[in-house]
């Protein structure tokens, strides 16, 4: 394939990589001002918590990569696979499962040398409460593009 074909092709993809990180960076500035308004943080433990914060977001956002579940089925349904297969399936659930609590509890820790313990359930339930609010804006959106019975159908423009 010469370049002139194939260009078009890698500017499109660009485009999409492009949009896609201004929506992330979209999403993150929403849930760090949704964060901010609800934990009512002094300056001072607004320079401690954001960096805790950001750290593990990304360790998270890491393991999540390293280790992705549904990658590992490979399409395959649970009837598809054989014993050996479903057994290291469920391994790797484990696994990651024990990943997430061990980073939980590094966090925690280390929360608890810069807020009250008040404020970190206040940071639980702010991360909930947007958590919520993205599904239900997600909701709304898709909604739009749903027929009376719940099909598909062509979106308005």
């Amino acid at each position: 394939m010469n370049i002139r074909r194939l260009l078009p092709i890698l500017l499109l993809l660009l485009a999409f990589n492009v949009q896609a990180q201004r929506n992330k960076d979209k999403i993150k500035a929403l849930k760090i001002a949704h964060i901010t308004s609800k934990l009512d943080l002094t300056e001072q433990e607004a320079q401690a918590f954001w960096p805790i914060y950001n750290a593990n977001e990304e360790a998270r956002t890491t393991a999540r990569e390293k280790s992705d579940i549904k990658r590992s089925l490979k399409g395959k349904r649970p009837e598809d696979l054989t014993e050996v297969e479903a057994k290291a399936f469920l391994d790797n659930v484990i696994k990651m499962e024990e990943e997430r609590i061990k980073l939980q509890k590094i966090y925690y820790q280390k929360l608890q040398k810069v807020l009250s313990a008040k404020k970190i359930m206040k940071l639980m339930q702010a991360d909930r409460s947007f958590r919520k609010k993205m599904i239900e804006e997600f909701k709304d959106r898709h909604r739009g593009m749903r027929g009376d019975k719940g099909q598909m159908r062509e979106p308005r423009h």
